[in-house]
Order: C-alpha cells, then structure tokens, then sequence
C-alpha cells in the first residue's frame, strides 16, 4: 500500500512512527477523557485527500479532529513554532506545517492545495477562529476554494460538547462527554477547464454551512 493510500505522503519512517505514537497516546486520553463517540466514520474516504471541516468551539476541536482517522491529517501553524528545531521536527511529524505571518492568507491557500495534492487529508476550520454559542458563524471560502482547486470532497464535522471539556479562556480540560458527527462528502462543480467558478465555491460554502449547522444542532442534542 502506497504512502498516500495511508495517509503519510512524504513522511520518513521516523514521522510515521512519532505520528502514531503520538496520535494514540492523544486520542487514547481524549477518547477516554471525553467518553468521545464518533459517527459517520465510514463517510471518510479510506484513501485519496480531503479537506475535514469541523465547526470550532475549543481548543481541544484539533485533537478530537485528529482521533476520527487512523490517517494522517494535516494541519496549518504560525511559523513561530519552528523557532526551536527539535520542537519543528515534532509538530512537523505530527502533520502541522507552517504558515508565516502577513502573507498567511496566501500561503495557507498555496500550502493547503499542495498537501491535499500530496494525497493527504486536510483539517481546515471554515469558521476562521474559535467561536462562541449555538449558530455556526458565516464561513470563509478558503474550506470550499482549496478543495475545489485540489480536486477534493469536504467532509463536514458537527463537534458537540467540546465548549463545556474546554471553554474560552479556562485553564484547564474538563471530563464533559463529547459527540462528533460526520456528514456525507460535498464537492464543487468545476467547469471544462477543472476549475470551480467563484459562484461554485460560494454555493459549496452556503452548502457547508447549512450542513455544519445541521450537524452540530445533531451533536450537541445528543449530550443534553
């Protein structure tokens, strides 16, 4: 079976070892911690990229991101985090890339195309930033741009009950129940050209969206 079939496109033996070490000890705590359930694990594909599009209440949002597949998924970090070599090669391993300040928007857009070129699944929070309450906020179109550029589905992800193990500003992770959701894949339409229209991403963001709400509304009901 090839790298990309597995999810380590371009990884060295070495990444591929820290990778699941790391990975089963993070998800083995955050499973346990959280008495996690995941549905819908078979709307993944088993191999080939995507972009994984979870709604983003907490910090904790990344591990959970990273327990709904054996694969690899990747993730985008400031730069700064490679200031220390031993640290980059780490987070390196663990799937993160950097993105460098002032040209993130641009950069982030070219890097996220080439791992999802690369065969590898991508996590991207269409929301930007963390946010607070019950509606999912307005998307960016970065999500539905780099998988319709790429070439891949997106695969949207209700998280509930992650606010309550991790609220803004606390300091702590709390033992909350935690239930994710995944729902079926959404493409764009590209033309003749393989290209998708600015009209095209914006339909596939609107899509998104209503499917994220649906999906958290799912999520958090069945914590309550």
């Amino acid at each position: 079976m090839s790298r990309v079939e597995t999810g380590f496109a371009g990884a060295s033996r070495s990444e591929k070892v820290l990778y699941v070490f790391f990975r089963t000890i993070v998800c083995g705590f955050t499973q346990l911690y959280t008495r996690m359930k995941i549905d819908g694990k078979d709307r993944l594909p088993a191999d080939g990229a995507y972009v994984l599009a979870p709604v983003h209440r907490s910090y904790v949002d990344t591990p959970i991101a990273a327990c709904v597949t054996r694969r690899r998924v990747r993730f985008m970090g400031k730069d700064s985090m490679w200031k220390y070599a031993t640290v980059g090669k780490l987070i390196s391993a663990l799937g993160t890339f950097p993105v460098s300040r002032g040209t993130a928007d641009r950069e982030a857009l070219q890097r996220s195309i080439a791992v999802l070129s690369g065969g590898e699944p991508l996590v991207l929070f269409p929301e930007g930033e963390r946010k607070d309450g019950p509606i999912v906020q307005p998307l960016f179109d970065g999500a539905a741009f780099v998988a319709a550029k790429a070439g891949v589905p997106i695969i949207p992800v209700g998280i509930g009950g992650s606010d309550r193990v991790m609220p803004r500003g606390a300091k702590f992770v709390f033992p909350r129940k935690v239930k994710v959701i995944i729902g079926e894949p959404i493409r764009a339409e590209v033309g003749e050209n393989g290209r998708a229209s600015r009209k095209a991403v914006a339909a596939v963001t609107e899509q998104l969206h209503s499917e994220l709400q649906r999906l958290y509304d799912e999520a958090q009901a069945s914590i309550n």
